[in-house]
């Protein structure tokens, strides 16, 4: 019989997670699978698990919690040719994963998904530097805002929560002085804010990268420069009406390849968890993952 492994993480979903577990497993044993359960209790155990999914030659790796935990078992899948099919149920705060895919965010309707899901899918990733990243990475003070964010704030906020803590950068309005290195061009710009996108969803908005497409084979880069005036009153607008890559204090840059540099220390956010600190260099994996979807 085939073998599927779930890998959990039961704090996810304001630890509502675990709840769901029986359920989860149900729903893969009736697609035909034995079933492993394996839950994690610290960083990285994601990663570990969907590593010992592939050596020991499983078929199918669940995972279930939000997008960190979903970039940490990719990761794990990623360092490998040889590949099971993923899939996942979001329990995240912001699931922009999830977004892009069409997964839906209420646990009974995503297990429900999880059901019917029969079509296999090769998908895009990133990799930054020595690390992987599924769906987002930004830099710049806002992006640097979200490390505050607790767990009480996300779950009596939900994504609120990082949008307000990143509105209390906006007054500074800092910005960064950047090298942006791509294969024919260099670009020199100060930034206040910088997100590279591999999917159309992007800190809860399904309509920042509305190009992106999961095996598109480009990641989706949008520099925001420093603002004046009533710039923001137009840029926030184009964040939900999708023309946030034609306003005048966006450059946007379609590429499967960039190195960004910086006399300045700046940090990252890579799917909604700490990341690298420049120098980074980012690339496209084209069609690296077996996802299974509707």
């Amino acid at each position: 019989m085939k073998q599927a492994m779930v890998i959990l993480n039961p704090s996810s979903g304001h630890e509502a997670a675990i709840d769901y577990k029986e359920d989860i497993v149900s729903v893969i044993k009736e697609k035909g699978y034995e079933v492993v359960v394996k839950e994690t209790e610290k960083k990285d155990d994601a990663t570990v698990f969907a590593e010992e999914a592939v050596n020991d030659g499983y078929d199918y790796v669940i995972g279930v919690g939000g997008d960190g935990t979903i970039n940490e078992v990719i990761a794990g899948l990623a360092r490998y040719d040889q590949q099971p099919l993923f899939s996942f149920v979001p329990f995240g705060t912001v699931n922009d994963f999830a977004r892009a895919i069409g997964i839906p965010l209420k646990p009974r309707d995503a297990i429900e998904w999880l059901k019917e899901a029969r079509t296999e899918q090769r998908v895009d990733i990133g990799k930054i530097n020595e690390r992987y990243f599924v769906n987002v990475v930004a830099l710049g003070a806002v992006a640097e805002a979200t490390y505050e964010v607790g767990v009480e704030q996300k779950t009596r906020l939900g994504p609120l929560a990082y949008y307000i803590e990143g509105a209390k950068t906006l007054a500074e309005n800092k910005v960064y002085p950047l090298t942006f290195k791509l294969s024919d061009d260099t670009i020199d710009e100060e930034a206040f804010l910088v997100v590279i996108g591999m999917t159309n969803s992007i800190a809860g908005f399904e309509k920042i990268a509305t190009d992106a497409k999961l095996d598109d084979g480009y990641m989706h880069v949008f520099i925001v420069k420093k603002l004046a005036g009533f710039d923001l009153m137009t840029l926030l607008p184009s964040v939900l009406t999708g023309e946030f890559k034609d306003h005048e204090k966006v450059r946007y840059i379609k590429t499967k390849e960039i190195q960004i540099e910086s006399m300045a220390s700046l940090h990252t956010n890579i799917d909604g968890d700490e990341g690298e600190d420049l120098p980074l260099h980012l690339t496209v994996l084209p069609k690296h993952i077996r996802l299974l979807r509707k």
